[in-house]
């Protein structure tokens, strides 16, 4: 292909689903949890604008309801699409989680930076058998919330991911540094084949044999 040719722009889809890693969405039974406090918060909104509009009675306190009504909306019909992005996966050494509609994120946490995991649950997730994971690195941005898991889940998953025993074992050391392209490292030294050095009553025996044998001065 010529280098001036056009390519297709790349789409995200490898970005957020790198192959080799097993997705586990997240309960749907969040999508109850969260609708029912988006129904409570509704209630409020919704009083609280008719409330607004008995006591300022005039277009811009109706605007003002009228905005924030369907920004309520908008928010409710977002739940079920958000909750359905939500996924996790867990790999040999590091945990995946990714989340979100139109600004889509993926997270990247090795298990050996985890500092220490907090399981979370509130009335409606207790009802729901639901609990949100909290995983906390001593880096804020690597720190991972993932919610709507199954309590018996959320206890295994604390498990896995605070075993400093199974996490440092094994192949857990860089690998070995290679050589420059092209070239190679110097071969190691062969053990060396020479005789050791001579004591030292073998040094005087060899100095006085040799002055035994060496001829004397002419006459």
């Amino acid at each position: 292909m010529s280098p001036n040719t056009p390519t297709a722009p790349p789409t995200d889809s490898g970005l957020f689903d790198p192959p080799g890693v097993e997705w586990h969405p997240v309960s749907e039974k969040l999508i109850t949890v969260r609708l029912l406090g988006w129904a409570i918060w509704a209630v409020i909104v919704v009083g609280g604008g008719v409330a607004l509009c008995l006591l300022w009675r005039g277009p811009w306190s109706i605007a003002i309801t009228a905005i924030a009504a369907a920004i309520l909306v908008w928010q409710g019909w977002l739940i079920p699409r958000r909750v359905r992005a939500m996924a996790y996966a867990v790999k040999d050494r590091d945990l995946y989680e990714r989340h979100g509609i139109m600004f889509r994120h993926m997270g990247i946490v090795p298990y050996v930076r985890i500092q220490y995991v907090d399981i979370n649950v509130g009335p409606i997730e207790r009802s729901f058998g639901l609990a949100s994971l909290h995983v906390n690195t001593a880096q804020p941005s690597l720190t991972v919330a993932l919610a709507g898991i199954p309590t018996e889940v959320a206890a295994q998953l604390r498990e896995v991911l605070t075993d400093r025993d199974r996490l440092t074992a094994g192949s857990m050391s860089p690998p070995d540094p290679q050589p420059p392209t092209g070239q190679a490292w110097p071969a190691p030294p062969s053990p060396s084949t020479a005789p050791d050095p001579p004591t030292r009553e073998q040094a005087s025996a060899a100095v006085a044999s040799t002055a035994v044998l060496s001829p004397g001065p002419a006459a």
